[in-house]
């Protein structure tokens, strides 16, 4: 005869116990199949971008913020102040150091002296185009951004598409800068106008118009599209074709806010913070700066000229002091700059974007 197995009664105290371990695996269960970010406490960030909002820069920062929104499960999201609502462009390092804005597009050319090794990218003459410059500039700054920006949170550098002077009178040579007074776009090239004779007008570019309009600017570098965007075509008629210059830019995070961010959505901004968000960020400026050149000469009563090769070797030859002088800054301060502006040079091949 078979033995048949006893049934066993659990008591009410083990039966609970037994749906208490269930409902925690369950639960567990449930939760697992959640993304971390799912959890994450919501996080609201401001940018800031001192340029005006029909300007090609503010879309693609919108498209890089939604991405984010995206990648994080709608934990980050993020309100774009353009036109210098939250602040001055000369201010917006220290808004995002100081929190006024989580995210600052900034121009380091606008405080001369504090950015040294950045300024070596404003050198006259180094870049062709901003898609592959701004991949370059990014690639080649992320090594030095954490001791020259330590300030905030680096997450990518960019340029624009290569500018030129563009003037009340034509400018041919070096020599023809002696006594112009001209708004520099950068330093650097601030000092390539002192060595040459020049005095420098200091202007952000929203208020670039004005000081040519009044006289208190003779001429001014500025890449082409964005001549006809803040009107300066309506007041200057000069325009040399020659890749003279890039102004490089950064877009920086305030630490505070990054450091407050879980694991999970410091990842998605990390991700976002990369050499090839750099250049997609880039892009569509760098389509609408070098579709201005053609708008330009189009528009009657403006020159648009090249140069001769012995014009441009004249140039070439002006801007050897200015590299020298950024050489001689950078080397005090520890760096090896010819190491610097090598690895640089590297980048823009890598990137098909050097001169």
């Amino acid at each position: 005869m078979h033995n048949t197995p006893t049934a066993v009664t659990a008591s009410p105290s083990v039966r609970r116990a037994r749906r208490g371990a269930l409902a925690l695996a369950a639960s567990l269960a449930l939760l697992a199949g959640v993304p971390a970010v799912a959890q994450d406490k919501p996080v609201a960030l401001k940018l800031s971008s001192w340029v005006p909002p029909q300007h090609p820069l503010n879309p693609s920062l919108i498209a890089w913020a939604e991405d984010i929104k995206k990648a994080s499960g709608g934990t980050i999201t993020a309100t774009l102040f353009p036109s210098e609502q939250l602040g001055k462009a000369f201010d917006h390092y220290d808004m995002a150091r100081d929190g006024i804005a989580d995210f600052a597009y900034v121009n380091p050319g606008y405080q001369p002296g504090r950015f040294p090794v950045m300024a070596g990218a404003g050198l006259p003459f180094l870049f062709s185009n901003a898609k592959g410059g701004s991949a370059a500039i990014d690639a080649w700054y992320r090594q030095y951004a954490a001791k020259e920006m330590k300030d905030v949170h680096y997450c990518f550098a960019f340029v624009h598409d290569p500018g030129t002077f563009h003037s009340h009178k034509k400018i041919v040579l070096p020599t023809d800068i002696k006594d112009m007074k001209i708004r520099p776009a950068t330093s650097t090239i601030g000092q390539m106008v002192t060595s040459l004779g020049g005095t420098n007008v200091q202007a952000s570019a929203p208020a670039a118009r004005d000081a040519l309009a009044r006289g208190v600017a003779d001429a001014i570098t500025f890449p082409w599209g964005s001549i006809i965007l803040f009107g300066i075509d309506k007041v200057v008629n000069f325009h040399m074709d020659v890749n003279l210059y890039t102004t490089p830019f950064v877009w920086v995070m305030n630490k505070a806010k990054y450091d407050s961010m879980s694991a999970g959505q410091k990842k998605v901004i990390d991700d976002h913070c990369t050499t090839a968000w750099a250049e997609k960020v880039a892009s569509p400026w760098a389509d609408f700066e070098y579709a201005g050149r053609a708008k330009i000469a189009a528009e009657p009563g403006h020159t648009v000229y090249t140069l001769t090769a012995p014009q441009l070797a004249a140039w070439h030859k002006a801007v050897e002091p200015i590299e020298a002088e950024w050489s001689a800054t950078v080397k005090k301060l520890g760096y090896d700059p010819k190491a610097v502006l090598d690895s640089l040079k590297q980048n823009l091949v890598k990137y098909k974007a050097g001169q």
